[in-house]
């Protein structure tokens, strides 16, 4: 099922990974798959449409979303979510915003892995907080970024939540345990909230493993874990997240908060969540096993182009973070460049560090969710442009 796409289908459907480019040029820009969806999510989904049941959503007992999320945190992450602290919202950028007004003020520091995913960066800008960006690096061995002196420089900046994106977009960097235990301790003596999104963690591959961040030490009580299935199993725009509140205030004030204030994720949502996450896995590792394919295509082409990117293969995701600084094409804007020389349409760099002064202007971010002959196309195209 991963062999081929229909690109047909995806050109002619409302998804704006295809939808927005011209018929000429190839969508390899917005964290979407080219694939369909599980046939379990398929199923639900139509069961729900032949039943005409899209009135007002009941459900006996307890939400079967936050069921479904305590389940797979516990089966496949190994950690036991405290009941009673998960709610629904639509996605997690939605969570990121709530929480940012409730946990912050204006004019304190948020802390994030930069480069990182630009719609976090804008909601950090927007709401009036500053942005203390954590620069990841690149070494010999991969991506990473400072721990020593973490302590200080964030309580120099004033924060006063730290966001940690896991694995990390557009990097695809996972974190160790060692390296989540020195931001749960920084974020323990500094007593920041936290907010970890983990919406990749299925998507990670061998031999590294996924650590949700609030299973570290004691970061429980100030870790807000936010998740979704919409990633892993390409739901995205069916809109159902889900937030672990480990802080009592931050739980208390949401309770607070008006009825309905945060909206209410449709049935549709619903359904398709719990069949992605409690009937899919078969789905899912045939799905990862195309991906690995892909990103080993992805390692080879950049080792063999004629001049050197830096190159590091995403250790979860299914996004490649492309340097493109010594290229043909130069360091400025080179999305913009691919997508009018090559018909080929990335995510530019520049987009990955808004905001803040870190340079990523000479990168670009590349989605390999998609069948190999199009992936193949795709990187020819790229290799093909020299000015």
């Amino acid at each position: 099922m991963f062999e081929t796409i229909d690109v047909e289908r995806l050109r002619s459907g409302h998804g704006v990974k295809w939808g927005s480019v011209p018929p000429d040029t190839i969508g390899a820009w917005v964290a979407d798959m080219d694939f369909g969806v599980p046939p379990a999510v398929s199923e639900s989904i139509l069961r729900l449409t032949r039943h005409a049941d899209f009135g007002y959503p009941y459900w006996p007992g307890d939400d079967p979303v936050i069921e479904a999320f305590e389940e797979r945190m516990v089966t496949h992450h190994g950690w036991r979510p405290e009941p009673g602290r998960a709610r629904v919202f639509t996605d997690l950028l939605q969570i990121l915003q709530v929480m940012i007004e409730y946990a912050t003020q204006p004019g304190d520091g948020i802390a994030i892995h930069v480069p990182a995913y630009p719609p976090f960066l804008a909601s950090i800008a927007r709401a009036g907080r500053r942005i203390v960006p954590l620069p990841m690096t690149r070494g010999e061995t991969g991506w990473r970024f400072q721990t020593e002196g973490l302590v200080e420089h964030l309580r120099e900046q004033g924060c006063r939540m730290l966001v940690v994106v896991n694995p990390q977009n557009p990097t695809g960097r996972v974190f160790t345990p060692a390296e989540l235990l020195a931001l749960a301790t920084a974020a323990e003596e500094l007593d920041l909230v936290v907010l970890a999104d983990e919406i990749h963690a299925d998507l990670v591959f061998a031999p590294h493993r996924h650590v949700p961040f609030a299973s570290v030490g004691t970061a429980a009580t100030r870790t807000v874990t936010a998740t979704s299935a919409t990633k892993a199993f390409n739901i995205a725009g069916l809109r159902c997240a889900v937030a672990h509140i480990g802080p009592d205030r931050l739980r208390e004030a949401l309770d607070r908060a008006p009825l309905d204030f945060f909206g209410t994720p449709s049935t549709l949502s619903r359904v398709a969540t719990v069949a992605a996450w409690r009937r899919s896995d078969a789905w899912l590792a045939a799905l990862m096993r195309t991906l690995e394919r892909n990103r080993r295509l992805v390692q080879a082409w950049a080792a063999s182009l004629p001049w050197n990117p830096h190159y590091h293969s995403p250790q979860g995701t299914y996004l490649s973070w492309l340097d493109f600084t010594a290229s043909p094409i130069g360091a400025a804007g080179p999305a913009e460049h691919l997508e009018r020389l090559a018909r080929v349409k990335l995510s530019e760099g520049a987009e990955f560090a808004q905001h803040t002064t870190v340079d990523t202007a000479g990168f670009a971010r590349l989605n390999f969710a998609t069948s190999t002959s199009n992936l193949m196309e795709i990187l020819d195209r790229v290799l093909a442009v020299r000015s």
